[in-house]
C-alpha cells in the first residue's frame, strides 16, 4: 500500500484475549510505537485525536488492523456503551488513517 510521500506501513494489533481497554491500548502502543506514546490518553477520544489530528499516539502514515476484534465485544465504556461499537464508528469515520477491524 502506498501513500503520498512513500510506502504506508500496516500495523497489526491483536485483540485476542483482551480483557480490558487498558490492555488493548497497551497492545496498540507496543505494536504502533507511536510518536508521543507516553502522552497518549488511552481512550477512544485520544485515539481519534491521534489518528485524525496527529496527536499523542499518532502511528505515522499507517493502516491499523485490529485482528480478532470480536474479542472486544464484552468491553464497555464508562457510560456502559460498547467499546467495540465505538471503535467501529472510528474505523468508519476516520479519513486520515485507515482503521480496519478483522
Amino acid at each position: 500500500m502506498t501513500a503520498r510521500g512513500g510506502t504506508m506501513k500496516t500495523i497489526y494489533i491483536d485483540c485476542r484475549g483482551v480483557t480490558s481497554t487498558g490492555e488493548l491500548w497497551g497492545r496498540y502502543l507496543d505494536a504502533a510505537q507511536p510518536e508521543g506514546g507516553d502522552a497518549f490518553g488511552r481512550n477512544l477520544d485520544a485515539f481519534w485525536d491521534a489518528i485524525e489530528g496527529c496527536g499523542p499516539g499518532w502511528p505515522g502514515k499507517a493502516r491499523l488492523v485490529f485482528t480478532n476484534s470480536r474479542d472486544l465485544a464484552p468491553l464497555r465504556l464508562q457510560d456502559g456503551s460498547s467499546f467495540l461499537d465505538g471503535l467501529r464508528s472510528i474505523a468508519r469515520d476516520a479519513s486520515q488513517t485507515r482503521v480496519d477491524l478483522d
